[in-house]
């Protein structure tokens, strides 16, 4: 049994990758490269390939599957970049991992902190000697409703991180959760959009919510909202979303993932023409903040996504079911 790893980095990925590979009795190889049909052929011999989210799409399922891969196992919580129903009718397993919830959540908390001290602005002004007040004045977290859509564990941590600042705190899921009802009340989702100050999205990207805060949504909400999202670009309108900025209905945002991140975020891209045109006008935003994906990036995340592929490779060679399986949906 053994595992090989694309794009693993060496500076954080790979010390953990070693020291799985001793717990767990499982040797590895890796690259430090994407998938590509330049280096399938590196993943021969091994009976499972592990990734980042790139694209797992339907040929590249066949390519490792025509190599003799039997394994998927992508280091992220999203799979909506693997072609699982490809991956099935193959008899290819897939499997993603799962990380402590609270780096995501206060990396969403800082956000909004950041949106509603309108601390992106201030910091770029900062940099060029601006050290005036004059239309940096900011709101106070305590006098906000924050509503977060998602019910899963980063919602719930997001919503225990908020209670400290005593905010109400709305939330919207299609599941009950006792914990988070301890911090806010749950409200439709079309309740949650007219009362917030700021919304926060901690949902998995699906067919069904594609785009859920479009212009209609993003027109129910109030004047001046503040909208974060550490969850999937593919939530978001882009468009929309620019429009609304563009005549104040958004009042900030603040978006550590986008639509058509793809070739993007964890690429070095500096000196390059960037051929993404919503990206360039959210840049050019004072009240827009952009990070590249990495509101999970913590030693603590990395270490339990890199164990959660042994450890999902580990069930399947011995027959065991892992909850680090998944399934089409």
């Amino acid at each position: 049994m053994s595992i090989f790893f694309y794009n693993l980095r060496p500076e954080d990925e790979l010390p953990f990758a070693r020291q799985c590979s001793e717990q767990y009795g499982i040797p590895f190889g890796y690259c430090l490269d994407y998938p590509s049909p330049e280096n399938y052929h590196l993943a021969k011999g091994y009976d499972a390939v592990s990734c980042t989210p790139c694209d797992m799409s339907r040929p590249v399922v066949e390519a490792f599957h025509d190599l003799g891969v039997k394994y998927i196992t992508t280091r992220s919580i999203g799979i909506d970049h693997i072609d699982r129903i490809r991956a099935r009718e193959l008899g290819m397993r897939v499997g993603n991992v799962t990380y402590p919830s609270t780096g995501v959540a206060s990396y969403a908390v800082m956000l909004i902190l950041m949106c509603s001290r309108r601390m992106g602005d201030i910091l770029a002004r900062a940099a060029v000697q601006d050290y005036t007040l004059k239309d940096k004045i900011g709101e106070d977290i305590t006098d906000m409703t924050v509503g977060i859509v998602g019910t899963g564990k980063i919602a719930t941590a997001a919503a225990r991180q908020l209670s400290g600042f005593g905010c109400t705190i709305l939330y919207y899921g299609h599941h009950e959760n006792e914990e988070m009802a301890r911090f806010g009340t749950q409200v439709p989702l079309e309740e949650l959009l007219t009362r917030s100050d700021a919304i926060t999205l901690h949902t998995n990207a699906t067919d069904a919510n594609h785009h859920m805060i479009d212009a209609a949504a993003m027109e129910k909400m109030k004047d001046g909202v503040i909208l974060v999202n550490t969850a999937r670009g593919k939530l978001i309108d882009t468009d929309a979303l620019i429009e609304a900025l563009e005549r104040g209905k958004v009042g900030a945002a603040a978006l550590d993932v986008l639509e058509n991140e793809n070739g993007l975020y964890y690429y070095n891209r500096m000196g390059d023409v960037i051929e993404n045109r919503q990206m360039a006008i959210l840049r050019s935003f004072p009240n827009v903040i952009l990070s590249p994906h990495t509101a999970f990036y913590t030693r603590k995340n990395i270490f339990h996504m890199v164990q959660g592929c042994f450890e999902a490779v580990d069930a399947w060679n011995h027959g065991r079911e892992t909850e680090r399986e998944v399934y089409p949906d």
